[in-house]
């Protein structure tokens, strides 16, 4: 099959076959190779499977799953373990794996659910130990969590709350593969408020456990309230509107930097929401209107191209947004917080934080701690190192990026001329040796795992020698200084006073562009399928699992920010990925995060949700305008948005 331009693909709505499906990847990825062995020795109690997303300390080999039975003390394993794809909250129908498992006569069994689904879709708070341990709470209730009962769920890591849930009153039901929760709607009793200087505090009482979920600049909370209540909330800055037994709250612009969490002994929902200046809010937010200025760039400078094709036994909805790097007003940025590299964000969140036009989901993370596991680096500065020699992209404005595989190579020279190799740079992947971490990970260093030791190195001499307590509890970070962080039982052999410098290069001339971002595994390089996965570090078991998928690519004139869903089914694998984009005419690609994290951000509106849902990452990629570059304004109200958002999941 003759490969075409991209462009001469790229008609809206383009609903014709393009891969048959008989010459479609199979979706048992058997032939790939298995995991590559991780480099250093484990120094934590902990299970990790190379390319799942979760590490919770220095990877050790892999543990067992929850469908290999993790069984607690006197519960005996009883029927064969139930699982799914589908959950219903109180009747609302998304896309989630579940487990459930040692179900039996007068034993309710194990429910393993996904930790993004506890804390988007229920409203769980959690924190972690720095030995990785997992602190979950839901109103009053609360669980530990240790590393080993962290485990992979399909793409996302699960734990264990069914003992939990059923205290609290939820109702399991299951049928065929729909796991259903149910807990009654409890009766909003009263808001409170209080005001110290900078946030506000609102504080919901109620007379039971409620489910609570954020989505976007929403909450949204299964409870009974009546008008007066929602009108002393109105009277506070959160607009309400009641559906049968849902409160939709409106965080009137302030939903991203709003903390939502709850507390027991009564059942309370709390509400922080930051000074804004502006006042209480004066309705409810209106639908998201289409941007203007993106509308006015669409099938000129930007395409939007949209169609359903066959892949394997099923279907895919893709979706891809194209540009021409040196022609077009909008150019590529990383997409994150502004307070360093822990904290997770909502894709809407990030793209308006940047005003990005067009946004997707970037790189892999640790859901548990909230840390990047990958390449981040933003105006040639290393926000996040790469680890496991994983595929990235670097790339300068007004050009196309480069693709391929990346590390860091890293050293301290003493003062004697001996060397000392550095494992990671500001980095959520725990490693056994020695690590460097700067003021862009953020305005303090809290320990990541256990036994610590560190020295402070500013102006190129150590400064100060840290122990594992005044790490525990947290060291700041100031512009220039390097803190060197020992781990597994490796010291940090250096004195006060003495001096070191650091040798840092790239493995590949990628590395040294301005702007990076890692993903993986690399899916084409120079038009041809590049799939290496166990190279990358990624596990069998992930590289074969069918899930929605986030790639950024280029044709070789234009760069292309596509997402992937599957059509009545869990999505395409990677090896279905490329070969599709192979025939689409893509020369170079690389997968980013996928699963529940796939997004994508079209003028404002969130119109690709991987799994159905807003999810929390770690950061993303976006399209911004230009420095200096304004398109004319269309007149566009808020029915303007054409198009997208139906995922079909």
């Amino acid at each position: 099959m003759a490969k075409a331009p991209w462009s001469a693909l790229a008609v809206p709505l383009l609903l014709s076959p393009v891969l048959p499906a008989a010459t479609a990847a199979p979706r048992g990825n058997a032939a790939l190779p298995p995991p590559a062995a991780l480099a250093g020795p484990a120094t934590l109690s902990q299970t990790f499977r190379p390319g799942q997303r979760r590490t919770t300390g220095t990877p050790p080999a892999p543990g067992p799953s929850p469908q290999n039975g993790r069984t607690s003390p006197g519960r005996a394993a009883a029927a064969r373990p139930q699982q799914g794809t589908r959950l219903r909250l109180n009747g609302l129908e998304q896309r989630a794996a579940w487990l459930i498992n040692g179900a039996g006569p007068g034993q309710p069994g194990e429910l393993w659910l996904p930790l993004e689904v506890l804390q988007g879709q229920l409203g769980f708070s959690s924190r972690s130990r720095p030995d990785g341990t997992l602190e979950l709470e839901w109103f009053g209730r609360s669980q530990l969590v240790p590393p080993g009962e962290q485990q992979p769920l399909q793409d996302e890591v699960a734990v264990e709350v069914g003992d939990l849930l059923r205290a609290s009153g939820v109702g399991l039901s299951v049928m065929g593969d729909a796991l259903s929760l149910s807990l009654p709607p409890p009766r909003l009793v009263q808001v409170r408020s209080s005001r110290t200087p900078g946030p506000r505090r609102i504080v919901l009482d109620l007379d039971g456990p409620a489910l609570v979920s954020r989505e976007g600049e929403a909450v949204a909370l299964d409870l009974q309230s009546d008008p007066s209540q929602r009108q002393a909330l109105q009277g506070l800055g959160l607009a309400g509107r009641q559906q049968e037994d849902r409160l939709s709250l409106a965080l009137a612009g302030r939903g991203t930097a709003a903390r939502v969490f709850t507390l027991g002994a009564p059942p309370r929902v709390v509400i922080d929401l930051p000074d804004s200046g502006g006042g209480a809010a004066s309705g409810p937010s209106p639908a998201v209107a289409f941007d203007p200025r993106l509308q006015s760039l669409l099938g000129s400078s930007v395409t939007w191209d949209r169609r359903v094709l066959p892949i394997g036994d099923g279907s895919v909805r893709l979706n891809v947004v194209s540009i021409d790097p040196n022609s077009a007003p909008l150019e590529l940025r990383t997409l994150r917080r502004d307070d360093g590299m822990e904290g997770l964000s909502l894709l809407p969140n990030l793209a308006r934080r940047w005003d990005a036009l067009v946004a997707v989901n970037g790189g892999y993370f640790n859901r548990v701690r909230r840390l990047p596991l990958g390449a981040l680096r933003e105006d040639g500065r290393w926000l996040s190192g790469p680890i496991l020699n994983r595929g990235a992209l670097g790339w300068q404005p007004g050009q196309l990026p480069r693709f391929g595989r990346l590390q860091l190579q890293e050293t301290l020279i003493d003062r004697n001329g001996n060397r000392w190799p550095l494992m990671v740079l500001n980095s959520g992947y725990v490693q056994k040796g020695l690590s460097r971490y700067t003021a862009d990970w953020g305005p303090w260093y809290r320990a990541l795992s256990n036994g610590e030791s560190a020295v402070l190195v500013r102006g190129g001499v150590v400064v100060q020698r840290l122990d594992g307590s005044r790490l525990a509890a947290g060291v700041p970070l100031a512009g220039g200084d390097m803190l060197v962080v020992g781990r597994g039982g490796s010291v940090p052999p250096w004195s006060e006073g003495e001096p070191l410098q650091l040798d840092s290069r790239p493995s590949d001339p990628l590395g040294s562009a301005p702007n990076v971002i890692g993903g993986g595994p690399l899916l084409l390089q120079d038009g041809r399928i590049a799939l290496q996965g166990a190279s990358e570090g990624f596990s069998s078991a992930f590289l074969s699992q069918a899930a929605p998928r986030t790639v950024v690519a280029s044709d070789g004139r234009r760069l292309l920010l596509l997402t992937l869903e599957g059509v009545g089914d869990a999505g395409p694998t990677l090896s279905e990925t490329a070969v599709l984009l192979q025939r689409l005419g893509v020369r170079d690609a690389l997968n980013l995060d996928g699963g529940s994290s796939t997004g994508l951000v079209m003028g404002g509106s969130h119109a690709v949700k991987g799994r159905g849902v807003s999810a929390s990452i770690h950061n993303g990629l976006g399209l911004v305008l230009r420095q200096g570059s304004q398109p004319r304004q269309a007149g566009w109200g808020n029915d303007a948005m054409v198009g997208g958002g139906d995922t079909g999941s």
